[in-house]
């Protein structure tokens, strides 16, 4: 593998720095509002659902997810959601635009020891301006050739990419921590494709079972890519 191999892409959210655990925060900051309405559970049920339908219409990102809860919150009241609870949503959903960026361990000695030998790519979803200002502020900028924000990871998305860099699958791994998102479409072009689990998995995101594919492999943490590298 490594003989072919000319670009390595990195999902970014929960591969490179945190992200699920702030979406997890605000959800329960937002059943926590809504607590008087109904249990937990429901709020937080009614929540994904409502994100789900809203994924074709806002995509992938903190500001879809804002006005979910906005949404999600006149669902569960009844339209009776006041202006100072959509005021507490919005401050919710800045406060999170402008969380730091926190590196996941092992992520620049990486790309430290891969700079220079393969060009460096992030292929992430999200909202454009959120991921720019994160890769920005990450310190990591200077190691990538290109930054791809994806409306979404299906195999087309990853050829339409491949296609921009003038890159063959064959020629391409891609790491990330969802099998859903970042392993499954690029297999199914016969790219490379790297599982780097994370504590925390978004339910939209969630795949039980382990791909059966040569080109497919298992890590327990980012460093361990090097050991398939070397």
């Amino acid at each position: 593998m490594k003989d072919k191999l000319k670009i390595i892409a990195f999902d970014a959210d929960d591969t490179l720095w945190v992200n699920e655990p702030y979406f997890r925060e605000n959800e329960l900051k937002f059943a926590e509002l809504m607590a008087g309405y109904m249990s937990q559970d429901e709020i937080l049920q009614i929540m994904f659902q409502t994100e789900m339908k809203n994924l074709k219409l806002y995509g992938y990102g903190v500001k879809g997810f804002m006005l979910s809860m906005i949404e999600a919150a006149n669902l569960i009241t009844g339209g009776k959601a006041d202006a100072a609870i959509i005021n507490k949503i919005i401050a919710l959903g800045q406060d999170q635009l402008q969380k730091p960026v926190e590196l996941l361990d092992g992520v620049e000695e990486v790309l430290q020891h891969l700079q220079g030998k393969y060009k460096l790519v992030v292929a992430t979803k999200g909202d454009l301006l959120d991921q720019q200002r994160k890769v920005k502020s990450s310190g990591l900028q200077d190691y990538f050739h290109h930054v791809e924000v994806m409306s979404d990871k299906k195999a087309a998305d990853y050829s339409s990419m491949l296609k921009k860099l003038s890159c063959t699958p064959s020629s391409f791994l891609m790491l990330g921590n969802s099998m859903k998102s970042d392993v499954l479409p690029v297999l199914e072009l016969d790219g490379y494709a790297s599982h780097i689990p994370y504590h925390i998995t978004w339910a939209h995101e969630l795949h039980d079972e382990e791909p059966q594919h040569p080109n497919y492999i298992k890590l327990a943490n980012i460093r361990e890519i090097l050991g398939h590298l070397d």
